[in-house]
């Protein structure tokens, strides 16, 4: 499971810190995103995710109904990268709703002064969902080959199932306006599949939410200063 922080009473430094350097790393080398993500795919988590759902009998009844939203989200092809790259621009819009303009400048243009931000902020969203897509179809097809990965998958659908759902349940908790903005499109339900490569944006956006636009501005002051090499 992606350990999320949850903010609660005072913020420490630190913590602003740490959601400001990894916000710069993935701003900085949009590379690491394929390999943030394979490492979050993974068969042994998901099984883990389907043996806590049958432990859990006290939430059956509620993972069942969001099982049900779930088979109508993929009838209608949540899955296909449209949904996910649009899942994630949300993100970002969000994100850079608490930007300033000097801010949005000096972020995204300072990566590579002659692209303008929104492209580096469109070429951040494209690497995640080929990212996504390409984890989540080499899972496929390396467990569909015999009757042993028949099995290994039809046991992984139950996980990943299992895992949508509880990270779905975190996002409500730890980040509800990010929540909020996703749910009206089932997109909550395929957070599980970036979240690593969102996290600190999501992050920072609940800090300015929880504890104010001061909070948000010192993480992004402190993004500027290291794309500054001070």
């Amino acid at each position: 499971m992606v350990d999320t922080a949850i903010f609660v009473g005072n913020i420490a430094t630190d913590d602003v810190k740490k959601v400001a350097n990894r916000i710069y790393d993935i701003i900085v080398s949009p590379g690491i995103i394929p390999g943030l993500i394979n490492g979050a795919l993974t068969v042994p988590l998901d099984l883990g995710y389907l043996a806590i759902g049958y432990i859990d009998t006290d939430s059956r009844f509620a993972h069942q109904t969001q099982r049900i939203r779930m088979a109508e989200a993929i009838h209608n092809d949540i899955l296909n990268y449209d949904h996910i790259t649009n899942a994630v621009e949300k993100i970002f819009e969000k994100f850079n709703k608490y930007l300033s303009i000097r801010q949005q400048d000096n972020v995204y243009r300072s990566v590579v002064s002659s692209i303008a931000g929104r492209l580096i902020t469109a070429k951040i969203i494209s690497t995640i969902g080929t990212a996504v897509l390409t984890r989540v179809s080499f899972i496929g097809a390396k467990t569909a080959n015999n009757w042993i990965g028949r099995v290994t998958m039809v046991l992984l659908i139950g996980g990943m199932a299992e895992r949508s759902i509880s990270v779905s349940e975190e996002l409500a908790i730890k980040a509800p306006e990010i929540y909020q903005l996703l749910r009206p499109h089932d997109y909550d339900l395929t957070y599980f599949l970036f979240e690593p490569a969102v996290e600190p944006f999501v992050e920072a956006v609940h800090i300015a939410n929880q504890f104010g636009q001061p909070y948000f501005n010192e993480i992004i002051e402190i993004v500027e200063r290291k794309l500054n090499g001070k």
